[in-house]
């Protein structure tokens, strides 16, 4: 069975920082490409960051590059989003995600994931 947990979400001031971790049990996700997604209340689910399998690419949704960086560490087969510089509107659940093809692109699609974490919560406060 395949689990995903994310960690190390929480309140934080506007401009603070914030990392989270997914941690994957039943499955070794250095064959998965990665991804974080969330969620406003009130709103859809919006695509966040997502690393390919290798490690070698990464792709962020317009409203955090520059601020949010995605990472990885096959050998203890967690995933991260260090978030920093963080707004109002970053406030929301953060999901890890796995999609279990080896592409080269990273998954930005929802749709294309297999697996999904229970979520975290980030509130950032003005």
């Amino acid at each position: 069975q395949v689990r995903l947990v994310e960690s190390g979400g929480g309140w934080v001031q506007a401009g603070g920082s914030l990392r989270l971790s997914c941690a994957a049990s039943g499955r070794t996700l250095s064959w998965d490409g990665m991804g974080w997604v969330r969620q406003a209340p009130g709103k859809e689910r919006e695509f966040v960051a997502a690393m390919n399998w290798s490690g070698s690419r990464s792709d962020y949704v317009d409203s955090v590059k520059g601020r949010f960086t995605i990472s990885r560490d096959n050998a203890k087969n967690l995933v991260y989003l260090q978030m920093n510089s963080l707004k109002p509107e970053d406030t929301a659940i953060y999901y890890c995600a796995a999609d279990q093809r080896r592409t080269v692109a990273p998954t930005t699609s929802l749709e294309t994931y297999d697996y999904w974490g229970q979520g975290t919560q980030v509130t950032v406060s003005s």
